[in-house]
């Protein structure tokens, strides 16, 4: 199940599969059937061009991108579509017959993308490029079936949404666990109340990745705020407790700039940090220090500025994040998607 450059050359018993607009169902020999009917760019070509690279999503419309029995292992998906609708576009992800999903998201934030802005990201797990290709690399097992559906939740038509689900038909390990993500989203943080990033978490796993769309709504420095983890039972105080927002996400002393790694990042989106209506986004993701749990997980983030006289500012600042994490099935269901009016991007 396990691949890299160190086992490339190996034999598998797997068959690849890839799921586009051009093969909707991804069965063998019928990718690029569509007809073009005399009509379209491929008029003159005909059936083997490029006749349906992409759907449409109508106002209100939910549409299954996947819906295939396992086992198999979902490598790699790519989406590109218009930025106006990042936080309008919901992606949710149901394992084995589960009738709650255990991805949830904007499409948009779960591609660390938020305020409907593109921004490029060269992490590992997660690679955005010009001008808006949408990448993941989590590697996502199922054993008996996966769904994926994509839910334009916004009044306005969506034309030119794009995408890619390549898998493959493999055996999946017994110890294999289940891909989750949940968005949440704080606008304002309740003052001196610490920024919930997970919580509910109930199941053996591992905790992998955080990615966050922070907006100050106070100037002057905001990244003070600890991460937090709650372990297996942990009561008022959590085992694992950072130093700091930035320390966290792999910066130091207030970042002082944007940067993009293969395990973390701090991108500006709108002004400059520091600056009131300033909005960021951050990234982390846990491939070389996965944080296991055993039986539960909480996390949170602390919202902590800094005064000129000395101390510290608890702040009411704008928060979205998605949580990333492997788990037992079945899972804690999530609530629902907060409404479009929650979820805006003004």
């Amino acid at each position: 199940m396990d691949i890299n450059l160190s086992n490339l050359y190996r034999r598998r018993n797997a068959e690849s599969r890839s799921l586009s607009a051009e093969n909707p169902t991804g069965e063998k020999g019928k990718g690029a059937m569509a007809d073009p009917k005399g009509e379209g760019a491929a008029r003159e070509l005909g059936r083997g061009w490029k006749v349906a690279p992409c759907i449409s999503l109508a106002a209100g419309e939910t549409h299954t991108l996947m819906d295939h029995d396992g086992p198999g292992v979902i490598r790699h998906m790519w989406f590109t579509f218009n930025e106006r609708f990042y936080r309008d576009v919901i992606i949710r992800i149901y394992w084995d017959g589960q009738k709650d999903p255990s991805v949830q998201s904007p499409l948009g934030d779960f591609l660390c993308n938020a305020w409907n802005c593109r921004q490029n990201i060269l992490a590992l797990p997660i690679n955005v490029n010009p001008s808006g290709g949408m990448n993941i690399y989590f590697p996502m097992p199922f054993r008996k079936h996966a769904r994926i559906t994509v839910q334009n939740d916004s009044p306005n038509r969506l034309d030119g949404f794009f995408y890619t689900i390549n898998y493959t038909l493999e055996p999946v390990a017994d110890d294999a666990l289940s891909f989750h993500a949940h968005w949440r989203r704080s606008n304002p943080v309740a003052y001196a109340t610490e920024y919930v990033l997970a919580e509910g978490i109930r199941g053996q796993g591992q905790y992998v990745g955080t990615f966050m769309a922070w907006q100050q709504n106070n100037a002057g420095w905001w990244g003070e705020g600890e991460i937090k983890m709650y372990l297996d039972g942990d009561g008022a105080f959590p085992t694992i407790c950072g130093t700091g927002t930035e320390d966290y996400f792999g910066g130091a002393w207030g970042f002082g700039d944007s940067f993009s790694a293969p395990y973390l990042g701090f991108r500006q989106a709108v002004k400059k940090s520091g600056e009131v209506g300033a909005r960021m986004t951050l990234y982390r993701f846990h491939v070389q220090d996965p944080v296991f749990f055993q039986s539960d997980l909480k996390v949170t983030m602390q919202a902590l500025g800094w005064r000129g006289e000395g101390r510290y500012l608890a702040l009411q600042d704008d928060i979205a994040s998605v949580a990333y994490w492997y788990q037992t099935l079945p899972h804690v269901p999530f609530p629902p998607v907060p409404d479009r009016n929650s979820r805006e991007v003004i």
